[in-house]
């Protein structure tokens, strides 16, 4: 059996993370990790006339650019996994369809990015595919139109509101090669604790961080390096170390978010941090997948958190979902 534990699958076979390539935007590039990034480019529409075709250029371009990175032809991926954040996951669908790529398109709001690598790693460990591309991507400004109200109109974002991170980044996962390898992955369940606030996302996604994270942990006994959550923020980020103290397990010396680490939060105004689909898929395509290569950090857990948020439903009065997927990775 590969399902450990509870919620979890054990990856047998060699699944290699080969390669990343990243795209971030302007006010990503002048953060703390910009050093990091591939391309950043100078403007929110770079050189397109709307943003919601600039977030679907941010992943097409990702992904050709990694195939062009390593001498990849069409022939050789047998399937390209992508998602984001717009309705009908459009920005996938339409780099999809330029690609011209066997495409899976997939939606976790901000867990995107570890439910597609998690799922090309059953792909592959499974024997159904050799080479698989994961991709994601967000803007801020196509983000804001869609879940909140578009910026033409000046309305004053709440302190816990959180920065939609421009940017995109594709993963290669291979049976082949060398790199970081993928070990275990974990579904998440749907938590929700009742939250409606849609200026308050991390707070609608740290319970299910948490559950996750604790599962996982249950599951493979495994003592990580570091443990990264998606884009939780500030106000996410203490309230899944607040839970896990309140069991006596506290995992703060290893646990960092990737809301926090791609801003400087004194130095940028972006409130309680970053958030949206290329928040994590840019920190571990660009920081941490490096981190990785380099050795710093041997054993990686990687956990994107997704707000499950439909603006429809919470002005009927829902509450706001959460889910969070787990990538156990190690060098």
């Amino acid at each position: 059996m590969k399902k450990i534990g509870n919620q979890t699958f054990q990856i047998k076979d060699d699944v290699f993370v080969r390669d990343t390539f990243t795209i971030a935007g302007k006010k990503e590039g002048e953060g703390p990790i910009g050093n990091c990034f591939d391309i950043i480019v100078d403007d929110d529409l770079w050189g397109e006339d709307s943003w919601e075709k600039c977030e679907l250029k941010f992943q097409k371009e990702a992904a050709k650019s990694l195939m062009q990175k390593n001498n990849l032809m069409e022939k050789d991926i047998d399937l390209l996994i992508a998602g984001d954040l717009l309705n009908q996951i459009t920005s996938s669908s339409f780099a999809a369809r330029d690609l011209q790529l066997p495409y899976i398109g997939v939606y976790g709001a901000c867990s995107t990015m570890a439910l597609s690598m998690g799922l090309g790693a059953l792909m592959i460990d499974g024997g159904f595919a050799s080479n698989v591309i994961c991709v994601t991507s967000s803007h801020f400004c196509s983000a804001e139109r869609q879940y909140r109200l578009p910026l033409e109109m000046g309305g004053q974002r709440h302190m816990s509101a959180q920065w939609t991170v421009t940017g995109s980044s594709a993963v290669w996962l291979s049976n082949g090669g060398f790199g970081p390898k993928i070990k275990n992955v974990t579904f998440g369940k749907i938590t929700d604790l009742g939250v409606k606030d849609a200026n308050n996302m991390g707070a609608a996604m740290a319970p299910a961080a948490y559950d996750s994270l604790s599962q996982h942990i249950a599951d493979t006994k495994i003592k990580y390096d570091l443990i990264v959550t998606g884009d939780l923020g500030t106000v996410g980020k203490s309230i899944v170390n607040k839970m896990f103290n309140e069991e006596n397990n506290s995992i703060e010396d290893i646990y960092d978010d990737c809301g926090t680490i791609i801003f400087d939060l004194e130095k940028q105004d972006v409130h309680a941090g970053g958030s949206g689909c290329g928040c994590s898929a840019t920190v571990f395509g660009g920081f941490l997948y490096k981190k990785l290569l380099n050795k710093e950090i041997n054993k990686l857990l990687f956990t994107s958190t997704g707000a499950l948020h439909s603006p429809t439903a919470t002005l009927q009065g829902e509450s706001i979902p959460g889910i969070a997927h787990c990538v156990g990775i190690e060098m």
